[in-house]
């Protein structure tokens, strides 16, 4: 048996505020289902949802998204607009380039691009 990918899911405090910022970054429709949980289908993509828990985020993330917007640098600064947060400053290496930051809910990602120069 092999499984697909239906659709990723944020645990958060707020569906509703989530499901507006992450259509800025990867595309769709913010569809709110309920108070507790949102989805947008980011052309593409699997589903990405966000459903209401109760406890808070106390960890670094088991699994993120690296998202490929060509411009690390250019990215991340909208990103931060939308109300993402850097974590530390652009890595560059033999791979190309990142920048990691936090959605307005702590959740980790990535913006990816090839090497500069």
């Amino acid at each position: 048996m092999r499984a697909r990918i239906d659709e990723i899911v944020f645990d958060c405090h707020d569906p509703v505020r989530l499901v507006r910022f992450w259509p800025e970054l990867l595309g769709g429709e913010p569809v709110d289902r309920s108070a507790d949980w949102s989805y947008i289908e980011p052309p593409g993509f699997v589903r990405v949802a966000f459903q209401r828990v109760p406890e808070g985020k106390s960890v670094k993330n088991r699994l993120h998204l690296d998202l490929d917007a060509g411009d690390v640098d250019a990215a991340a600064v909208e990103a931060v607009r939308l109300g993402a947060v850097r974590v530390g400053a652009v890595v560059t290496d033999d791979q190309g380039r990142f920048q990691v930051l936090r959605d307005p809910e702590g959740n980790e990602f990535c913006f990816v691009g090839g090497s500069s120069g």
